[in-house]
């Protein structure tokens, strides 16, 4: 424990004020400390010391123009953590919130989670604090070209491929693009995340929600259980959230609840396929508020609330960081819940995790539980690198395999002397370990 807390130390010394990086890399060294004091060879290299150090961080400007003919600046970020084992690969995110501490968790994250996959990607994360709600197409336009112009000199697909994050979908990704293409003068496969029509993989849109509940089904199966007619609590309402809830229908599930920054539905018959089109034209195209569900269908609505207070089977944090905390935590133990998977980047608290894993509840950290994102997202390199299209069905049937291969990781590293399975320290160690050994190949680079 001493070892920890000096390492935190320096740590929260280096990087002050960044919360969320704290929160991140606490997690990660509270098991990860212990397994390297049994393998010298990471200790002696001081390989975690180097892992929370970025190998390079990139900060710009971003002017671009209203349709008023106004002049704006937001600040535009790249963190290229790692790439022991291959490009740096993570999202890019437009939110006001996005900071130096935001980017630098999910950075750190997405080492451990693209090692997971066992494709060759290394870990980044980038984005702004530029907030696309209520923007026109044409601003979200010009703002993309403007942070495309300095970002194209920093990624290639061999160096740095990016894809969406939250507020960059479909629509920022084709105009990210767009302007890489126009400033390089060439057609690579540098963005994933893209339409069908320009080199786009099929399910990339669906796949972390896909993930999350092919993952979730490897977890029940450990309680010889499944995810059929079991009900089912969600939070969010965005790309992640939608399509968990897409393939939890088609899987026999109940989903109950959705959420946005407002508050929550609650539905107690359950979100059928009438109401997941509903939802999936209010968020995609009309880009409407959750409130809009309950007036139409008549079901509960709670604002400034998130739905852990439901009784649920699984509970499935789809929404953002620390959404669910140690008093959530023990509401959904109370009101029977037994399995939680987080869609989201660290939805849950280390308190909220804590008393999981203390009362055996299934618990699955998003590092292993939404892997399935970026899994298809490096399918997606492979498809642009070979210049082809897989089916529909081959790229699920690769996903699949996938997740189920990180549920097989995170059982051979994840059992603690007293038999208890934990997903976090199978998540941490499995992940660490394939990076780890490729640093240790490479040097002290």
């Amino acid at each position: 424990m001493d070892s920890i807390q000096a390492f935190m130390s320096r740590v929260i010394s280096r990087n002050p004020g960044e919360n969320e990086f704290h929160q991140a890399v606490h997690e990660v060294a509270e098991t990860i400390i212990p397994f390297a004091e049994t393998r010298p060879v990471y200790k002696k290299a001081k390989i975690l010391e180097r892992i929370v150090e970025p190998e390079r961080v990139i900060i710009f400007r971003v002017p671009w123009m209203t349709d008023q003919g106004e002049i704006e600046v937001n600040r535009g970020y790249r963190v290229q953590m790692n790439s022991a084992i291959g490009p740096y690969k993570g999202g890019l995110r437009f939110h006001p919130s996005v900071n130096m501490s935001t980017l630098k968790f999910l950075a750190f994250e997405q080492i451990f989670k693209n090692s997971l996959t066992q494709l060759p990607m290394g870990g980044g994360k980038g984005g702004a604090d530029f907030d696309p709600k209520g923007k026109s197409d044409r601003e979200v336009m010009m703002f993309c070209q403007s942070f495309m112009t300095e970002l194209f000199r920093h990624i290639s697909s061999d160096n740095d491929i990016p894809a969406g994050d939250i507020g960059v979908g479909a629509r920022e990704i084709g105009y990210l693009f767009g302007q890489y293409k126009r400033l390089k003068n060439e057609f690579t496969g540098v963005l994933t995340g893209k339409g069908a029509s320009y080199g786009g993989s099929l399910i990339r849109p669906e796949a972390t929600g896909y993930g999350v509940v092919y993952f979730v089904e490897q977890m029940l199966k450990l309680r010889k259980s499944s995810i059929k007619g079991k009900t089912i609590v969600i939070s969010g309402s965005g790309n992640v959230a939608q399509y968990t809830l897409e393939k939890c229908l088609e899987l026999g599930a109940k989903v109950v609840t959705l959420s946005d920054s407002g508050g929550y539905i609650y539905d107690e018959k359950g979100i059928d396929a009438e109401k997941f089109a509903y939802i999936m034209h209010l968020k995609n195209e009309s880009r409407g508020r959750i409130k809009s569900y309950a007036d139409k269908f008549g079901c509960t609505y709670v604002e400034g609330k998130r739905p852990w207070e439901v009784p649920c089977d699984i509970a499935l944090p789809n929404a953002t960081q620390n959404e669910l905390n140690e008093e959530d935590a023990k509401l959904l133990i109370k009101n029977g819940c037994m399995c939680v998977a987080e869609g989201a980047n660290m939805p849950c608290t280390p308190e909220a995790i804590a008393v999981f894993e203390n009362n055996d509840i299934l618990y699955s950290p998003g590092k292993a539980a939404n892997a399935g994102g970026v899994a298809v997202s490096g399918l997606e390199m492979s498809q642009n690198s070979l210049r082809l299209s897989w089916s529909r069905e081959e790229v699920d049937h690769k996903l699949q395999e996938i997740m189920f291969n990180i549920h097989a990781t995170c059982t051979k590293y994840g059992y603690k002397p007293d038999g208890r399975l934990s997903y976090v320290q199978g998540a941490n160690i499995g992940g660490f370990v394939r990076v780890a050994d490729a640093m240790l190949a490479q040097g002290i680079v």
